[in-house]
This record gives structure tokens, C-alpha cells and sequence, in this order.
């Protein structure tokens, strides 16, 4: 556990009960309670790491008998995979949501490493460079989107 921050802690935990069954179901509280931290902490580390674009599908309820449910996406096909992100796509893309992406089509064969790369060279913050930082992640969500659009439709 040394050189590893509390929230690489908490995915590897959650991602080791997720290897054992697709779905799981946590009290955020309980889990909390667990690693001695705060439930903003299980928060952040679900919605950065278990994201649709990293291949999974997250409900919660809160309050009394609150629960988040974390699902791995099945991937049935390269198709469900790509209309799963590009349904799921931001108003606004960081890079590194888009490099996550890129990632995640790469492992499932989507696209190749050429691909990949040339997509990441189109979405860097150097290429897309706007005076203002909300524009460019319109801009990297816009052209992210038209990826996903050329890679579900023969056009």
C-alpha cells in the first residue's frame, strides 16, 4: 500500500469485488467507514474511475437505504461499446476523458494503436488550443463525438 494514494486504494478494492460478480452494490457510508476516509472520497473515485468511457455503468440512491450499484459493461459488440460513449458524451471533454476513451476503444479492438494515436494528437490541448478552457473541451467533446459518429455509421 505504500506510494499508493487512498483513492487507488478504493478502485483496487471495488474493482476486485467487480472481478468476483459484474454488478456490485456498496453502501458509500460502509465503504467509507472501511477505509477510514470521508464518502466524498468514495465519490470522486467513482466518477473519475468507473466511468462509462473506462467501461462501466454506475445508478445510485441516496438517503435512507442509499446505495451505489457499479456495473462492467458487457461488451456485446464494437458497436454497443461505441453508441454506449457516444451517448453517454459530455457537454464538456477533459483530455484526459478523451485519452480514456481512446484507451478503452483501443483494448476492446475498436480502433488501432495508429488511430488511437492520431486521435490523441486531434484532442490535445496544443491542437485545440482556445483562449478559453470551457471552449476547447466543447471543441474536444464535438470532435469526439464526430469519432464516435464515423465509427458507428458507414458513411
Amino acid at each position: 500500500m505504500q506510494g499508493q494514494n487512498m483513492s487507488d486504494v478504493i478502485e483496487q478494492y471495488l474493482k476486485a469485488m467487480l472481478a468476483a460478480q459484474r454488478q456490485v452494490e456498496i453502501s458509500r457510508a460502509e465503504v467509507a467507514d472501511q477505509f477510514n476516509c470521508v464518502p466524498s472520497q468514495i465519490n470522486y473515485v467513482i466518477k473519475t474511475r468507473f466511468t462509462p468511457e473506462r467501461g462501466y455503468v454506475v445508478k445510485s440512491k441516496r438517503g435512507g437505504g442509499g446505495y451505489i450499484r457499479i456495473h462492467k459493461v458487457s461488451k456485446l459488440s464494437d458497436q454497443s461499446l461505441v453508441c454506449l460513449m457516444a451517448d453517454a458524451m459530455p457537454e464538456r471533454l477533459t483530455a484526459a476523458e478523451g485519452q480514456g476513451m481512446l484507451q478503452q476503444l483501443y483494448e476492446a479492438g475498436v480502433i488501432s494503436r495508429q488511430t488511437g494515436t492520431a486521435m490523441l494528437n486531434v484532442q490535445s490541448d496544443h491542437t485545440l488550443a482556445q483562449a478559453d478552457a470551457g471552449a476547447t473541451a466543447r471543441l474536444r467533446a464535438r470532435v469526439m463525438l464526430a469519432f464516435l459518429d464515423s465509427l458507428r455509421y458507414d458513411r
